[in-house]
């Protein structure tokens, strides 16, 4: 069993913020693959399902992303599952727009999720850092990460989220390389 998290920030007004594209990305995923309807569960919503052999469990915290990592606390001890079972989706000011990297362990740099992800549960989960580009200049930084996707975005947002959710099962075979080729070889058709 894996533990998949989108983070971002509860509520409408945050709906398409970049901020929040690993909650996108955990909607697509679960559409695209039928998991259950979602369960308001470890203050947020989780949803089950399965991605070939592989039983994920989705979860999207309800706490604010700079309290993300107390949601996912309370589903690890439930599940009884560790850090490396852990799978999170965020945004990534450090990689060009709508570029993923993967990578396990590291630091938070200045992410305010990942920071509390690992204050929770330590650093060796995985992490699918789904970029949105940097502004320029750090103090335009938060305008840009709370700022909604432009509309010139949406259709490479669109394709980008369902290429992620496409090749999920790469990352329920724990072959990050895979994940990374396949989706940046479906992104270039």
């Amino acid at each position: 069993m894996q533990l998949w998290v989108g983070l971002g920030n509860p509520g409408p007004q945050y709906a398409m913020h970049r901020h929040n594209v690993g909650f996108m990305a955990a909607d697509v995923i679960a559409n695209v693959h039928d998991f259950s309807a979602p369960a308001k569960k470890f203050q947020g919503w989780i949803q089950d399902g399965r991605i070939g052999s592989t039983r994920i469990l989705l979860l999207k915290p309800g706490t604010f992303m700079n309290e993300s990592g107390r949601s996912v606390r309370a589903a690890m001890d439930f599940y009884k599952l560790a850090t490396p079972d852990v799978t999170v989706f965020y945004d990534e000011l450090d990689l060009i727009p709508m570029q993923v990297k993967v990578k396990r362990g590291g630091g938070a740099a200045g992410h305010n999720g990942i920071r509390s992800m690992i204050q929770h549960i330590g650093e060796d989960f995985r992490r699918v850092r789904i970029g949105i580009g940097h502004p320029g200049h750090k103090d335009r930084v938060t305008g840009h990460v709370l700022g909604n996707y432009h509309k010139s975005e949406m259709e490479p947002l669109i394709d980008l989220l369902g290429a992620i959710a496409a090749e999920a099962p790469w990352l329920a075979e724990d072959n990050d390389v895979r994940f990374q080729s396949d989706l940046a070889l479906r992104l270039q058709g």
